[in-house]
């Protein structure tokens, strides 16, 4: 169970400044994924929870939307600086609930300081636009245009169990620092981390109303908050099926969307197939292959396929697999034991329909161990659906074309990488694959926070990363000075 945590879990919703109880005086506890302990306990919010949230997000919006950006900023740069401070705890927490190991999770809420602080400084940087208004035909010089941002408003931010830590900074953070209030309602499976990172922005001084956070039930409470008019913006990250529903609930807002994926690797024949390996194995495998950017897919030609295999097995089979608390662990459990059986059902499904499984695939409660299969049919639904878990699917492509299309052969369009030595290669890939993100000698499994991140397709619409998170929380205005003609 690794180190005891040194700090107070917030065990209520955040209402308004201040941690309530649920209406219905409803909990219940959140458990670890490897051995069942409980981790925490947090309330289970119900309709008036949502009714009170949202109602103290709009006092609070009018609060934050009047602070200047540069308090704005100084809120953030104190959040940024106490959660440097309580890294190593927030990791405890976060691993213990997710099941990621405690040097993933450490990784992770090593990020948190650095995100908050780059979208405080973005929150400052929202310029506007002058307007050439003289370039229409039958206007003079007799008028001014110029665009301005202001804040959407309320926002929600509904956060997925994957990164507990990051997933919600990406969100939370860029709306505050743009002056809008938050509800934010993260996994009902990995609540904890996001109570720990609100308590630091209320010690950072943030005002009451501004951050609300509700615990409980995806669906209902997710149902509710998507459909109410005094939201203007919704950020969610998860399954493309939940993204289409929330989109038909929504109405008339903003929306960004971060849905499902099923992340492709070209691997050429000229490509270094040693470092190709060695990048899948990782790109694969991180948080138990739980994340929508992890590699899915690889796709090679028959000539070096052999070769990558070969590189590619040992590499994988080393992976160890343990407890999430453990220093030695490399790879922890998926986030339920329900999940690891939908992916190990997945795999036996691919041999059965001719696939070979070359390692890994063993099924022992909440954890798979991390497999490679060859052979898969591009059109099989190992290949086709968004697994999001341990396992990485091989297939080839006897030409540049045939591998183009298998790339772009399912309807999700988040990343994809490629590999190869040929610069005229790394072009045509970079033209041709329908990817948001794409990596020349990488795996799609690299993200900096500060760059703009988002799919094509069914992965998704709008983006993140700061600067793009930040305009996305804002609406812009244009205003134009009518002056007398000359």
């Amino acid at each position: 169970m690794g180190e005891p945590v040194n700090i107070t879990i917030p065990d209520r919703l955040l209402i308004g400044g201040a941690w309530v109880p649920a209406a219905s005086g409803a909990a219940e506890p959140v458990r670890s994924p490897w051995d069942g302990h409980v981790v925490g306990e947090v309330a289970v919010a119900g309709a008036p929870d949502v009714q009170a949230a949202l109602a103290a997000a709009e006092r609070g919006a009018i609060v934050w939307r009047e602070t200047p950006a540069f308090a704005r900023m100084d809120v953030l740069s104190r959040a940024a600086a106490l959660v440097e401070q309580r890294v190593a705890d927030i990791a405890r927490v976060l691993s213990a609930e997710n099941g990621k190991t405690i040097t993933e999770a450490r990784g992770e809420v090593g990020r948190a300081a650095d995100m908050i602080r780059l979208a405080g400084y973005e929150g400052t940087q929202l310029y506007g636009d002058t307007l050439p208004l003289d370039a229409n035909r039958g206007t003079g010089r007799d008028k001014l245009g110029f665009t301005v941002r202001q804040p959407c408003g309320v926002v929600v931010a509904i956060t997925p169990f994957n990164y507990p830590s990051l997933l919600v900074l990406h969100k939370v953070a860029p709306a505050l620092a743009a002056g809008n209030a938050v509800v934010l309602k993260p996994a009902r499976t990995t609540p904890l981390t996001a109570l720990l990172l609100a308590q630091v922005f209320l010690d950072a001084g943030l005002p009451d109303g501004v951050l609300n956070v509700l615990t409980g039930p995806g669906a209902s409470l997710g149902d509710a908050l998507v459909s109410d008019p005094r939201v203007r913006k919704i950020s969610f990250t998860g399954s493309t099926a939940t993204g289409r529903r929330i989109a038909s609930l929504a109405g008339v807002k903003k929306l960004s969307l971060e849905l499902g994926a099923s992340c492709p690797v070209v691997v050429l024949p000229d490509a270094d197939i040693e470092a190709a390996a060695a990048a899948v194995a990782l790109g694969g495998y991180v948080n138990a292959g739980q994340v929508c950017i992890s590699v899915q897919r690889v796709i090679t030609h028959p000539r070096i396929n052999g070769d990558f295999l070969d590189a590619l097995v040992p590499k994988v089979a080393a992976i160890r697999v343990g407890d999430p608390a453990a220093e030695t662990s490399q790879m922890g459990t998926l986030i339920t034991a329900g999940e690891a059986e939908r992916v190990h059902s997945a795999i036996r499904s691919a041999t059965a329909q001719g696939a070979s499984v070359l390692t890994g695939g063993t099924l022992d409660g909440a954890t798979v161990s991390p497999a490679v299969i060859a052979g898969v049919d591009p059109d099989s639904p190992l290949a086709q659906e968004e697994l999001f878990g341990p396992a990485v699917a091989v297939s080839t492509a006897p030409d540049w074309a045939a591998a183009i299309a298998q790339a772009n052969g399912t309807g999700y369009g988040l990343g994809a990488g490629i590999f190869t030595s040929d610069v005229s290669g790394a072009v045509r890939a970079v033209r041709d694959i329908d990817a948001g993100v794409i990596h020349v000698n990488w795996t799609p499994l690299w993200r900096a926070d500060l760059m703009p991140y988002g799919g094509l397709k069914a992965s998704g619409i709008g983006k993140e990363g700061f600067r793009s998170a930040v305009e996305e929380m804002t609406e812009v205005k244009t205003v134009i000075l009518h002056g007398r003609p000359w």
